[in-house]
């Protein structure tokens, strides 16, 4: 498969055709607080914040992600850094979906959740970008999803650096080469501004 320089579809800064549903990945508090937070953590929370509403205001559905981590982990669950750090609004259109792994969609149930609302299209969003979105991301598209992947809702920490490998890698060169990794399907250089729902 090839690959361009922007993904089909997109135009840098442009706009997009809206999408129907919005999954929120991971935004836990010891992920997006603190000093333990991703680089640019709040500006993470202010661009997802603005997904949120607007997804929200078209009653489009949302899922927020939440990962489970192994047991001395950040992200142990009932311990303050796996609770979810945005606010939930609990209805028939927004749900919390508990999961074990990297991927979604695996042992969880939100491929369910979204063919019983027919969601057709995504934007996704929250952390980490190589990890869980990815995952989720690529998930999705396998199953026929369109994604909208908005480069400024994502992210993630720096790769340190390993001697004879290569110097840090700074967190928004990882989340770049996350996107890219999923191909030319993804609208994945869009900003979050570009977004909108149905």
């Amino acid at each position: 498969m090839g690959q361009s320089s922007v993904a089909v579809g997109n135009s840098p800064g442009g706009s997009v055709a809206p999408v129907d549903g919005l999954i929120v990945v991971d935004m836990q508090t010891a992920f997006v607080s603190g000093e333990g937070g991703v680089p640019g953590a709040d500006r993470l929370l202010d661009r997802v914040g603005e997904l949120l509403d607007r997804a929200r205001d078209a009653g489009a559905v949302v899922v927020h992600l939440q990962n489970d981590g192994p047991v001395g982990a950040d992200d142990e669950p009932e311990t303050p850094g796996w609770e979810l750090y945005l606010p939930v609004k609990p209805g028939p259109r927004e749900h919390v979906v508990r999961k074990p792994r990297d991927d979604g969609f695996d042992a969880t149930p939100l491929g369910e959740i979204l063919i019983a609302a027919g969601v057709r299209s995504l934007a996704i969003c929250g952390v980490m970008s190589e990890m869980c979105v990815r995952a989720t991301s690529e998930t999705a598209l396998d199953r026929g999803y369109r994604v909208v992947l908005p480069h400024d809702a994502h992210g993630t920490y720096d790769v340190p650096a390993v001697p004879g490998v290569s110097e840090a890698i700074p967190a928004h060169v990882v989340s770049r080469v996350a996107a890219w990794s999923l191909g030319d399907q993804p609208e994945n250089t869009v900003p979050t501004s570009a977004v909108t729902f149905a």
